[in-house]
């Protein structure tokens, strides 16, 4: 049954997701990004249009794309090619817009919804774009008098900078920026089908279905819309069946085999038992990797040779959380160990599979 909708209030952030960390973590960040922008531009000895006294150090519009850059890092409007294509190409529209048209106010206008036009089509729509073609019809002689060169100096020199900063502000605290979503699954076995865990559920068309149906545009990429959905369905599933742990499905009677052990054993181990892998453990039973018949196919000496890394979690950790491992095309099994990385069991797909099953005819 879907949740009421949180009720807004004056300390409760508008985006979803955003905290108030994230809020004072945007304001360091836009602090650092005007202050170094305009002190950058005042130490600069020369500029393209000759005698910068005329003309301001830092535009207007550097003010709203510290907003996009610093607190939505996140947003496709943000990224460093709309900060400074949607900056730069709305300037000289606006510029090009108050040479050709005297009236102030069908020049402002045009100028605008110009700019909006232009920055769609190269992919660099940025909401304080409109203010710097405003600013380019609006700013007076001295604006129209430098020109398109106002285009770059001030407006595209400003967006290259606090652009700059903003790299190596999110590139310090580790984010994700430039935003890339994370990539989908890809099938590891050549052939065109989707991983498991992609061929059920929605799909790429009923995103667009859906997107079509309510008529808005969203904020969002949409490779981030398709993984934010698909871990709200995951999330959904974990709510329903998170009673059941790892300990509860795992197998305790594990074949395992030494890091010394010879190929030519270990393969013979996974024949003789049908198995795909086997755990790797040391004399005191802490988990060192996997082998399977993949990597025995080697002819190497020992299993510690073509050993890969173990997928691991541990018994209390709900069952349900193992669909994504489990079903990336790579992963066949979980390694279940204590807090000492000891082997305790494993969890192969058939053991997920068997309870996905069993469990909604239980309820």
């Amino acid at each position: 049954m879907p949740t009421a909708p949180q009720k807004p209030g004056f300390f409760l952030p508008i985006l979803a997701g955003a905290t108030w960390r994230d809020r004072v973590i945007a304001c360091l960040g836009a602090f650092a990004g005007i202050c170094v922008t305009y002190l950058l531009c005042r130490l600069t000895p020369g500029s393209l249009t000759g005698d910068m006294a005329h003309l301001p150090y830092l535009v207007a519009p550097m003010g709203a794309s510290a907003v996009l850059l610093f607190a939505v890092p996140a947003s496709p409007l943000a990224q460093p090619w709309p900060i400074i294509g949607g900056n730069t190409i709305s300037a000289a529209i606006g510029i090009l817009v108050a040479l050709l048209l005297p009236d102030p106010i069908l020049a402002a206008g045009i100028a605008v919804a110009l700019a909006i036009a232009v920055m769609s089509l190269c992919r660099c729509l940025h909401p304080p774009g409109g203010a710097a073609a405003l600013l380019a019809v609006l700013g007076g002689h001295n604006v129209t008098d430098a020109g398109l060169l106002f285009a770059l100096d001030p407006v595209a020199i400003n967006a290259v900078l606090i652009t700059l900063v903003g790299l190596g502000y999110h590139r310090l605290l580790k984010h994700n920026y430039p935003h890339k979503p994370l990539a989908a699954p890809v099938n590891t076995h050549g052939t065109t089908d989707a991983v498991p865990g992609l061929r059920i559920g929605f799909t790429a068309g009923d995103i667009d279905g859906a997107l079509a149906d309510l008529g808005e545009a969203f904020d969002i990429d949409r490779a981030d819309l398709d993984q934010l959905l698909s871990r709200v369905e995951l999330r959904a599933l974990e709510r329903s069946h998170g009673n059941l742990t790892c300990a509860d499905i795992m197998s305790r009677d594990i074949v395992h085999v030494a890091p010394t052990t010879a190929i030519d054993e270990a393969r013979a181990l996974l024949l003789q038992r049908n198995l795909r892998m086997l755990p790797v453990v040391d004399s005191a039973g802490k988990v060192l990797g996997t082998v399977g018949l993949r990597e025995l196919l080697k002819a190497d000496a020992d299993v510690a040779a073509v050993m890969s890394a173990a997928w691991t979690t541990t018994a209390e950790k709900p069952a349900i959380d193992l669909i994504a491992p489990l079903t990336d095309g790579k992963t066949h099994a979980a390694v279940i160990t204590d807090a000492a990385h000891h082997l305790v069991g494993v969890v192969t797909q058939t053991d997920l599979l068997a309870t996905l099953g069993r469990v909604p005819v239980a309820d």
